[in-house]
């Protein structure tokens, strides 16, 4: 696919203002954190695939959201920026995570259309001459599937399966399986996105229930190019956490049934214990028995105390209206 493909969509973009045709716009957005290594690498093969792209009625934009780099990656940037005016560097004050980063580079994206991708190139750029495609046909949303996961380790495609599973059983918002951040985002979907007011952000969920005109594109995900990943299995663990408690309030409503079974039993069994005392004499249960049952009411208590302290937690994140993210600086490509 070229730019000329894509003429009839770009005809249709004008400026409001003057009436007259401008050029449509856009952003790749690419949060980064200890990066430096990678930046290169990524930047060279971005470049292959859009620049045959670009032309008068076409131009692309490098959104990079540096969050909180403590190596030499924002340095890496600005010298790549002054190569390349397309570049755009939005440097946050410290590290906020990358639900966080992403959102501030959806925040600073005035483009026609936004795609989110990592620099690791895991999310390989060949695929995006496709989804400029699926977005000329229509589509407003042109979501990336991973077809091929061999690449990640046994354990982490196996508990991501799970997640999925786990999710959208829970949920009615339904999250594509094997999904991530990559994606092409029409104007209209990224309105709605910035309009959002909410500040525990769990992004894959929030691209899910936006909806639009949607459609898949499949590619094999590779092998990381440098670094190393940053999601540790603990927070891999909590991003689950959080897209479970973001969208689905079965978890609170399932221990209010847990409540109920539990004291259906307590009733049948004092029922019984009080009908052989009455119908066989007294009869002293053993220790055993007394502290078993002490310890797992106890323990289904706390259980349902940590589910509780999980939505309570997110309520205090959210009444406390801190900002998502805090912007250091906004380097600015010269043209």
């Amino acid at each position: 696919m070229t730019a000329i493909a894509l003429q009839k969509k770009l005809e249709n973009v004008v400026d409001k203002s003057s009436g007259l045709l401008r050029r449509t716009m856009v952003a790749l957005i690419i949060p980064v954190f200890n990066e430096s290594g990678s930046v290169a690498a990524f930047l060279r093969e971005t470049r292959g695939i859009i620049d045959p792209l670009e032309s008068d009625q076409l131009g692309f934009t490098l959104l990079f959201v540096n969050d909180g780099s403590t190596d030499a990656t924002l340095e890496t940037l600005i010298a790549a920026q002054k190569a390349d005016s397309r570049i755009r560097i939005v440097d946050l004050s410290r590290n906020f995570g990358k639900e966080a980063a992403l959102t501030a580079g959806l925040d600073a994206c005035d483009a026609d259309a936004a795609i989110p991708i990592d620099v690791d190139l895991q999310d390989p750029p060949e695929v995006i001459p496709q989804m400029l495609e699926h977005w000329q046909n229509g589509s407003e949303v042109v979501i990336a599937k991973r077809a091929d996961r061999s690449t990640d380790t046994l354990v982490k495609s196996k508990t991501a399966g799970l997640f999925y599973r786990v999710h959208n059983a829970l949920s009615h918002t339904q999250i594509p399986e094997n999904v991530g951040d990559f994606r092409l985002m029409d104007r209209a979907v990224l309105d709605v996105l910035k309009d959002m007011p909410e500040r525990r952000r769990f992004m894959k969920g929030l691209f899910a229930w936006v909806g639009f005109e949607t459609s898949v594109v499949e590619y094999k995900r590779a092998a990381r190019s440098g670094g190393r990943s940053t999601f540790t299995p603990w927070k891999l663990w909590n991003l689950a956490l959080e897209g479970i408690t973001s969208f689905s309030n079965i978890p609170l409503e399932i221990w209010g049934y847990v409540g109920s079974a539990i004291s259906v039993l307590a009733f049948l069994y004092g029922g019984l214990l009080a009908g052989r005392a009455i119908f066989f004499g007294a009869d002293v249960p053993g220790y055993t028995s007394l502290m078993v049952s002490i310890l797992f009411l106890g323990g289904v208590q706390l259980i349902g105390i940590g589910v509780l302290g999980q939505y309570l937690g997110r309520v205090y994140d959210e009444v406390k209206q801190r900002p998502v993210y805090v912007v250091r600086k906004i380097y600015e490509g010269e043209e």
